[in-house]
């Protein structure tokens, strides 16, 4: 068997739900929403599915999802993005994710990855043969300087991979941090993977920038959005690329042989979803808002240290000032004695873990985070918090 995934660890996320629903406990630890989804979008994809095209459809995406991209990032990003050459669909984000880095690196070349990061990033570049570099961010703002870059690019630096919104902190980069490690790629001459998913996913009145709005990266950034963030319909996988000509021609030649296409119902439902009235990407935003600040709310008035939350689905909390210095022990005691699943940020980390921060999924129902925080009481209670 393969050595690399032979030897990967259970992912945090199947340890953490399988003790969640053993000890019937409230998952606020996985990323997903309570929420069905909109039913318009549902409804198209149901009537595609009935009375519309189930055969392959273009490996590269249906014309009408790649225009109804490129539509939508002209009007939330103004991008200018050729359709038919600069926009590829893909069978989810982590799908395009693959392809993007199978297409880029090769063995020997050196990525610069940001910790904590996606659990799907180092295994996919290690896969490829590539030599992750990394960065290390701390909390609570997870911010990076000029010296944290340099010590992590080099002459052989080929890409670099961030996810902006971040995942698991919830931050979202301005413009100067980008800015500044626009800079570095331009001068090492790396890609920027830019997996920015969470694009829409943003509070308190934040826009997301994208990095191909960046002088300079326009040419050599891949930006990586989701159609299941979006929409909150994360079991679709719809994966929204866009790069320069040259650089999407061979993502979407690694793409042919991973999935090779996305079920067509499921792209017709989205291009019909991307062009929705401005309104509802804006009280989508303002719905998972409110459910921050009312679980944050919940958090603080038990004690809990919040850090902040500036767009995803999550919110952390920092268990030191509690005397707490181990995040998976404080998870696993959540879980096993008060009933509520939630995840230790330093599974988060291939190296010089941040170990006192623990995620916490608050796109869920009313009553599920007001049933969350009444077992977290009982917690406070029990303990020093």
């Amino acid at each position: 068997m393969n050595s690399l995934f032979a030897g990967l660890p259970t992912t945090i996320f199947e340890v953490m739900s399988s003790l969640a629903r053993e000890k019937q406990a409230i998952n606020l630890g996985q990323g997903f929403p309570d929420d069905p989804g909109p039913e318009d979008v549902r409804r198209m994809a149901a009537e595609a599915v009935l009375n519309g095209y189930n055969q392959y459809p273009s490996m590269m995406g249906l014309p009408e999802l790649r225009e109804a991209i490129a539509a939508h990032y002209k009007r939330f990003q103004g991008l200018d993005l050729h359709p038919a050459t600069e926009v590829m669909v893909t069978s989810g984000a982590t799908e395009a994710l693959a392809g993007a880095i199978f297409a880029t690196i090769e063995p020997g070349d050196e990525v610069v990855l940001f910790q904590p990061t996606y659990d799907a990033y180092l295994p996919l570049v290690e896969r490829a043969g590539g030599v992750p570099r990394f960065v290390n961010l701390k909390p609570p703002y997870w911010t990076f300087t000029e010296e944290d870059l340099a010590a992590a690019f080099s002459p052989r630096t080929r890409a670099v991979l961030f996810n902006n919104p971040l995942n698991p902190c919830g931050i979202v980069y301005p413009r100067e941090q980008l800015e500044l490690l626009a800079r570095f790629c331009v001068k090492s001459g790396a890609i920027a993977i830019c997996d920015e998913v969470w694009e829409h996913v943003v509070f308190d009145g934040r826009r997301h920038v994208s990095m191909m709005e960046i002088p300079q990266m326009r040419e050599r950034t891949i930006k990586i959005g989701s159609a299941g963030k979006i929409f909150s319909l994360t079991g679709w996988k719809v994966g929204l690329v866009a790069a320069a000509p040259d650089i999407l021609r061979v993502i979407a030649k690694s793409h042919q042989f991973l999935t090779f296409t996305t079920p067509p119902n499921l792209q017709v439902a989205v291009a019909y979803g991307l062009g929705k009235e401005d309104a509802y990407f804006a009280q989508m935003r303002a719905g998972f808002q409110r459910s921050r600040d009312r679980f944050c709310d919940g958090l603080r008035t038990l004690g809990f240290p919040v850090l902040p939350s500036e767009g995803t689905y999550f919110v952390n909390i920092d268990i030191a000032p509690l005397g707490e210095s181990d995040d998976v022990a404080f998870c696993k005691r959540l879980v096993e004695d008060f009933g509520v699943a939630a995840i230790p940020v330093s599974a988060f980390y291939a190296k010089d873990p941040v170990k006192t921060v623990v995620r916490f999924c608050f796109a869920k129902k009313d009553s599920t985070l007001d049933a969350g925080l009444e077992r977290l009481a009982t917690a406070a209670r029990k303990t020093n918090i």
